[in-house]
């Protein structure tokens, strides 16, 4: 398998998406990363329209490193366009840049698409008016969005502090379907340490914006297929170690 080079774009005080993409990769593709400015004094969705804005930027800061995949690991900032938007830009910097590019909920969309997803639990540890945009978009996106999840960082709204014991502990109190897809919306909050517990005894599919995007820059530079699906649960036979 070809070993690839995958850009990696991601806020300044994002602590989990890096930690997270280079366990995804592993030994298939090399990590090069760029973080956006800091930009102080800025709200919340003032902040998330700047990272928009400034993408462009971002990906000429790679400089003349050849990439061959580039992912905009922020999902909140995507939430402020809509998917048709979103695509759009994405394709107009593949275009402009000569690597393909995505954001994480570009990524997300093409994961979903995927696997044929219809119905989706939507897991959101954003503020209010952040999950009600996320829960617009993937409507919109034609995603079936059957609940949605809030989860708190010590009973309050932030991404980057949500424990694994926290996501765990909010997700099992929500008593989902043994076979529902659940999506895990933000690339700061950390999550593959969670998905062992919350998959534990069911055959849900749960997809995070590391996941996905990981797996979508795998896919392009790579130049190989790979698959995403449920593993199915087989309950222990009785007198069996599990």
């Amino acid at each position: 398998m070809k070993r690839g080079r995958v850009g990696v774009i991601v806020p300044p005080a994002n602590p989990a998406a890096e930690p997270e993409l280079a366990r995804l990769l592993g030994s298939r593709a090399d990590m090069h990363v760029t973080r956006f400015p800091v930009r102080p004094g800025l709200t919340l969705p003032e902040r998330l329209e700047a990272y928009n804005e400034a993408l462009p930027a971002m990906i000429c800061s790679f400089g003349d490193l050849p990439l061959d995949a580039i992912v905009m690991l922020c999902s909140g900032s995507r939430y402020l366009l809509g998917p048709e938007e979103d695509r759009f830009r994405c394709e107009e910097l593949s275009a402009r840049f000569g690597v393909p590019f995505a954001s994480a909920t570009l990524a997300t969309l093409d994961a979903l698409d995927h696997i044929g997803a219809e119905d989706i639990v939507l897991v959101s540890p954003y503020e209010p008016w952040l999950t009600e945009l996320a829960e617009r978009f993937w409507k919109a996106a034609g995603m079936h969005v059957t609940r949605v999840v809030d989860v708190r960082a010590r009973g309050r709204f932030s991404p980057y502090d949500v424990t694994t014991a926290e996501l765990v502990e909010q997700v099992g109190e929500a008593g989902l379907p043994d076979d529902a897809v659940v999506l895990f919306s933000g690339t700061g909050m950390s999550t593959l340490p969670a998905l062992l517990s919350i998959g534990a005894g069911n055959d849900r599919i749960l997809l995070t914006s590391n996941l996905c995007s990981s797996w979508w820059a795998l896919s392009r530079a790579t130049g190989m297929p790979i698959t995403l699906g449920r593993v199915p649960h087989r309950p222990a036979v009785q007198g069996q170690r599990t």
